[in-house]
């Protein structure tokens, strides 16, 4: 019953950021701890990339490239009993795109997840997906794409995480958006990556 419900949790985020609706989110000088010390950080990644910004989360055990400037990103504390956590909202100011970052437990496998949120997107009434097919950015990476009517496109993909713990990305844009828009929402996904694991000093 908890794959199932962090299953449906995942399509109601999706199906959320195809409406457009806002996520609670924290305001952006706030550094998102909680009480518990830094656990993200962003920093500049080199002046030859025009506003990209490096972002890492060591709680969750995730790092992500900004796209640049006309992108905001939004730490957020939300989070479902099940553990499937969201900690970071991104915006296309200019377009309207959103992507949605989620760090699930390794309930599954990314291809079982993706499998699941296929058959549960293509259950909402105007959404057509392709099928899951493997990605280049980890072996065990799944993704397909997906639309809502003739108005909106959407990319998902799902990766291996931390230590027990599954990535998933979703991703909405008009379908009038400038190509810039769906290239950038590629490179922000291949950006992300588990943090390595530093082994036990004894």
């Amino acid at each position: 019953m908890g794959a199932r419900r962090v299953w449906v949790w995942a399509l109601v985020v999706a199906c959320t950021a195809c409406s457009g609706a806002k996520q609670a989110v924290r305001e952006p000088s706030d550094p998102g701890t909680g009480g518990a010390g830094p656990v993200a950080s962003e920093e500049s990644i080199g002046a030859g990339e025009s506003g990209s910004r490096r972002y890492v989360d060591q709680a969750l055990g995730f790092e992500l490239t900004q796209p640049g400037d006309d992108w905001t990103l939004d730490q957020t504390d939300e989070q479902t009993p099940e553990g499937l956590a969201i900690p970071v909202v991104l915006r296309h100011r200019a377009s309207g795109a959103q992507i949605v970052l989620q760090v699930a437990p390794a309930v599954a496998t990314p291809a079982q997840f993706a499998e699941k949120l296929t058959m549960g997107l293509r259950s909402q009434p105007g959404f057509v997906t392709s099928d899951p097919e493997p990605m280049p950015m980890s072996d065990s990476a799944v993704g397909f794409h997906f639309a809502v009517g003739d108005n909106v496109r959407g990319r998902v993909v799902v990766r291996d995480g931390s230590p027990g713990h599954v990535f998933m990305m979703l991703a909405t844009w008009p379908t009038v958006a400038p190509d810039e828009v769906p290239a950038a929402v590629n490179a922000l996904f291949e950006s992300v990556h588990p943090l390595p694991v530093i082994p036990n000093q004894t």
